[in-house]
């Protein structure tokens, strides 16, 4: 049975090309994010729920083409005409819906950087029309964004996710934990981070091995039942 060490170590995800997992419900969006130098328009608006490789997704994208990764509500914080002269990921946007000033940094943002013939990666969990986005140039320019959608992952890559991010936090635990896991848990890369880091927790607190046993308490606890 696998040992893990009683050490608080840090989870550490990786993000790189190689530790993205491939599978039907995300293979376009990384079909898209390789052939970034061909966007329509020169941008592509990244969907998908919390936790489905978005921001993953983003740094991939990020090491290929050298662009700058901020957060939406950062905007206003950041020199628009300095930004735009290499590619730019803006993630979360629908976090600026109730947010003016950075809305019109958006919006400025978008225009400049497209003009340098430079290109532009935006992310959130929703489709474009549903990012609630007030300002109407915004909204105007975005929804003629092309978009890539990352769904809701099968079993066998939901099995890949629960490893990798066992493997984020140092972790191997036995294989039946992964297969009691993913009978489970919500069909979700936010469930499956939920359930990895209680496991991981409880682990520690304990002293004890990650264990079927101790994923039963886990998931009685969160009360997450099959599904």
């Amino acid at each position: 049975m696998a040992q893990q060490l009683g050490l608080d170590l840090p989870s550490l995800p990786a993000l790189a090309r190689n530790d993205f997992l491939i599978a039907p419900s995300n293979a376009l969006a990384v079909a898209m994010i390789d052939d970034w130098r061909n966007w329509p328009g020169g941008k592509l608006a990244l969907c998908g729920p919390a936790g489905s490789g978005k921001t993953h997704l983003t740094h991939i994208w990020a090491s290929q083409s050298g662009a700058t990764i901020l957060s939406a509500p950062d905007l206003p914080d950041y020199d628009i005409p300095q930004l735009a002269q290499a590619p730019v990921a803006v993630e979360d946007v629908p976090r600026i819906a109730q947010d003016p000033q950075a809305q019109t940094a958006l919006f400025h943002l978008h225009n400049l950087t497209l003009a340098e013939g430079q290109s532009l990666l935006l992310t959130g969990a929703a489709a474009v029309p549903y990012w609630g986005l007030g300002l109407p140039d915004l909204a105007s320019r975005l929804s003629a964004t092309n978009s890539a959608h990352l769904e809701a992952p099968d079993d066998t890559l939901l099995a890949a996710v629960l490893a990798k991010l066992f493997a984020d936090r140092q972790l191997t635990p036995p294989a039946d934990v992964i297969s009691y896991l993913i009978l489970r848990i919500e069909r979700s890369f936010a469930a499956a981070r939920e359930v990895v880091a209680l496991l991981d927790a409880l682990s520690l607190a304990r002293h004890k091995p990650i264990t079927r046993a101790l994923a039963a308490q886990v998931l009685d606890k969160a009360g997450q039942g099959t599904r």
